[in-house]
């Protein structure tokens, strides 16, 4: 094939028609917002390979309110609800791994690998039971009612304008705070920040939920903006992908716009 119309075909794919210049926005956006999440995890070198859990398990935190309190509860308040619910979601998720690191030295790298497999079976247990539309059978779960689903902004839910705000806070964050240079320093070297009188553990939890925490953010994003429902794969792989983003762009949030 000549490789002028092979890259032809690929624009055409991602740009061709409003749809799928929609598409190409959206999941650009979202690896973005996953790729700054795992940005701080990197850089203290605790390997966060749970993203894809952490999506998950807030995607199914923010899918409860959108559920059982769509009836009872207006857009912007159940929208922001939903919101903290995912965060609060993720960062728990990832807290678990990070509690295990501090407390006795596990391996991250397998523990939050492992968890992606566990909260992926809980969603679909709900899928197929509690949460399961009526009639029965159909292993679904409902849509959301309209107030649960984000608005649109120019012609795409409202999401990427999170995910930018989070771009510029974890840039600020991780360059100019306080927690920002103990990150740097446990990187570093752990027995620099012990001896600098950092508690180390303390650290390697409270980054830890700020991680998960965007990454549950991502899942609420997905279920109220992007799919207006929850299934197993909710994530679809965008844990995974965005380890690259983040590497590539050498964690720099600003980067990693270009590379997502």
């Amino acid at each position: 094939l000549n490789p002028f119309q092979v890259y032809e075909g690929i624009f055409d794919g991602a740009f061709g028609t409003p749809r799928r210049s929609w598409v190409t926005v959206r999941d650009a956006m979202m690896l973005l917002c996953i790729g700054v999440g795992l940005a701080p995890a990197f850089k203290m070198r605790f390997w966060n390979i749970g993203a894809e859990g952490q999506i998950t398990a807030g995607a199914m935190c923010a899918t409860y309110f959108a559920l059982f309190w769509a009836d009872s509860i207006p857009q912007v308040p159940l929208l922001l609800l939903m919101c903290a619910a995912g965060a609060i979601g993720g960062g728990l998720w990832a807290l678990v791994p990070a509690f295990f690191k501090a407390r006795w030295g596990t391996n991250e790298t397998l523990f939050t690998l492992m968890m992606n497999y566990i909260i992926i079976g809980v969603v679909k247990w709900l899928q197929g039971g509690p949460w399961e539309k009526i009639p029965r059978g159909s292993q679904q779960i409902e849509q959301f009612a309209s107030n649960a689903c984000l608005p649109r902004v120019a012609g795409v839910y409202c999401g990427w304008i999170v995910v930018l705000a989070l771009t510029v806070f974890m840039f600020l964050y991780m360059k100019y705070t306080k927690h920002g240079y103990e990150i740097a320093v446990i990187g570093e070297s752990e027995n620099t920040a012990r001896y600098a009188g950092m508690n180390v553990g303390w650290v390697i939890m409270r980054t830890m939920f700020l991680s998960g925490a965007i990454a549950g953010v991502v899942g609420f994003l997905l279920v109220s903006g992007a799919n207006n429902t929850l299934y197993s794969g909710v994530a679809a792989g965008a844990g995974f992908t965005a380890i690259t983003v983040a590497w590539l762009a050498q964690l720099n949030p600003f980067a990693m716009v270009g590379i997502s």
